[in-house]
């Protein structure tokens, strides 16, 4: 037995998974499905595909997992791509290039998106914030 207590991100998912009305088997699927978005968030995923993973209805899928996180799964997926973007642009790769990287398909929806989240367009923000 570990003598270390749970971090405050173990300790949170410990309170919501007792103080939700989720099955045992959901709270995993979710968890598995968010992980999933972390690691292939470069891949085009679309929430039907997600849902089948998480062996739910796309509708019930969205409807737990904002019940879980607070917030759907495409914005979830929407703010990872763009942090993992600002990150990118800050180490001074192209903004074409990062486009392409993050799991957007065209310039023009990656900047609307990366504006609206940043209130910066990703030429600016890459030209404020590059690390020398």
């Amino acid at each position: 037995m570990s003598d270390r207590s749970p971090s405050f991100y173990e300790a949170e998912l410990e309170r919501i998974y007792h103080e939700l009305p989720f099955r045992q088997e959901q709270f995993a699927q979710l968890r598995q499905s968010k992980v999933f978005m972390e690691k292939h968030y470069g891949s085009k995923l679309v929430i039907d595909a997600l849902a089948d993973r998480a062996a739910m209805s796309r509708f019930h899928f969205i409807r737990v997992f904002k019940a879980m996180y607070g917030i759907s799964p495409m914005t979830y997926l929407r703010d990872l791509r763009i942090a993992k973007a600002k990150f990118l642009l800050q180490k001074g790769f192209l903004v074409t290039d990062v486009c392409l990287e993050v799991g957007y398909e065209s310039l023009p929806s990656f900047s609307t998106a990366f504006k609206k989240c940043t209130g910066y367009t990703p030429r600016e923000y890459r030209s404020i914030n590059i690390a020398i």
